[in-house]
């Protein structure tokens, strides 16, 4: 006989405790235990989908090549995963409601022509599967769709089909039937993503599992679920704007450095190949406020504009307002321009902003922030081929930046005829570099004098 328990599970982490607790004693959040109702039995048949007996080999002995990975035939997202799809990996894909991850799932199986892939959706009928299809324009024989939440039966499912790849929409709709609790507890995720993470490796199938997120922005479920993952995608970007960005936060077969760029459009996501012409506007010039930094995400370079604008305080207390840079960071180089600089901001209103929506971490931009707020400032243009691309230090120096040849590259290659950046770099080594004038500077008060003085 099936013998029910209660237990109490932390929603960040998955400890189980007999009695609820204040705070969790594995990874100290408060208020996080909730109740859940379990099944244990003994007498339910594990499902093994082992091939033959396996026994433990050498690693030296073991074939690096013996799977090649799989094309998704989306080169943005291959290049997330660090060179496309594992066999046997684990990919759970995040992101906000309404930002694309369903769409993303479905032209990747839509756009495998060569291979049998499985997507399940226990949001979704067969039929809004295949208005969402036909909305992308694009068909595949070999893309079998089903409408179920039911883990067992989707293994019944698998084990008929045995399909190439497999993609789960989404992991809080499933439910394992020897537990009690509702589909979307943390009982039911873990179990289920554990389950299907035995299959993936047992039958050296790739499975996407799409997952949802909380109001915080962090992954639904318990943190574990982050864990038995080989890969951890997460789909960023505002809805008012075109642009997603796909970031890997866990990646066991790849750099977590790396990041894709689509545009939505009425038929779908469209890979954003050169992100350096789309971040651009051409038509910015003899306008103040806007300055154009090189950075890297990755191993991508890209120029981004930066807005700035700086206006009297009307109502007393100064904001400073910043979208896709951090504010904290703005706040430090408005401190630094006021005290190396004698830039008075302390009845002013700074409001900055990069363009297309994009979030951005890159210490590079620090120049290229500074450059638009004194542009702002004194409502005077900085010439149109003019980028940035310097850390700012809180002493007011000028710090270098890594693979400065890579950016200085792409901003020649985008037409710019300066890049401004620190005088820390003895020699750069890259061919064509007369093509594109390279500033040096060494203080912020050094490029203060520079910025409007240079011409072209």
């Amino acid at each position: 006989m099936a013998k029910a328990k209660t237990v109490f599970v932390c929603r960040s982490c998955g400890t189980e405790a007999p009695k609820w607790i204040g705070r969790c004693p594995s990874c100290g959040e408060w208020n996080t235990f909730t109740e859940e109702v379990v099944v244990r039995t003994s007498s339910i048949a594990e499902t093994h989908f082992s091939s033959g007996n396996v026994t433990p080999v050498r690693l030296h002995e073991v074939d690096p090549k013996s799977q090649p990975r799989l094309d998704t035939q989306t080169g943005e997202l291959n290049r997330v995963l660090g060179g496309g799809l594992v066999r046997g990996s684990v990919v759970l894909i995040g992101g906000e409601p309404g930002i694309g991850k369903s769409t993303l799932a479905l032209q990747v199986a839509l756009a495998m022509n060569n291979l049998k892939v499985l997507y399940i959706s226990g949001e979704e009928s067969v039929q809004q599967i295949r208005m969402r299809a036909d909305r992308i324009g694009r068909t595949n024989e070999n893309c079998y769709v089903l409408s179920e939440i039911s883990l067992q039966g989707i293994f019944t499912h698998l084990q008929n089909l045995q399909p190439d790849i497999l993609i789960i929409d989404s992991v809080q709709t499933l439910q394992d039937e020897t537990l009690e609790s509702s589909p979307g507890s943390i009982s039911q995720i873990r179990e289920c993503a554990g389950k299907l993470m035995k299959y993936a490796k047992e039958t050296s199938t790739p499975v996407f599992l799409i997952g949802h997120i909380t109001k915080d922005g962090t992954l639904a479920g318990p943190k574990i679920l982050e864990h038995i993952v080989d890969t951890v995608l997460l789909f960023e970007g505002d809805q008012h704007y075109l642009y997603r960005i796909l970031r890997a936060s866990k990646n066991r077969f790849g750099a977590t450095a790396e990041l894709g760029i689509f545009e939505m459009l009425h038929d779908g996501l469209r890979e954003v190949n050169n992100p350096s012409e789309v971040l651009i506007n051409k038509n910015n010039e003899g306008l103040s406020g806007i300055a154009t930094a090189a950075t890297i995400d990755g191993i991508r370079p890209f120029l981004i504009e930066v807005q700035a604008l700086v206006s009297t305080a009307a109502y007393g207390t100064p904001q400073r307002v910043s979208t896709g840079y951090d504010v904290r960071r703005l706040n430090m180089l408005l401190a630094v321009l006021e005290r190396k600089a004698g830039f008075k901001l302390a009845t002013r209103d700074v409001f900055l902003n990069l363009a297309g929506g994009l979030r951005v971490t890159d210490p590079a931009l620090d120049l290229a922030v500074i450059g638009a707020v004194l542009s702002s400032g004194v409502d005077k243009a900085i010439t149109k081929r003019m980028c940035f691309s310097a850390e700012v230090g809180l002493s007011g120096e000028i710090r270098p930046v890594g693979r400065i040849e890579n950016r200085i590259r792409e901003a020649g290659r985008l037409g710019f005829t300066g890049i401004m950046i620190s005088g820390a770099y003895e020699k750069i080594n890259m061919p064509g570099k007369e093509l594109i004038k390279v500033i040096k500077v060494n203080r912020v008060d050094e490029a203060v004098k520079k910025l409007f003085r240079e011409e072209e």
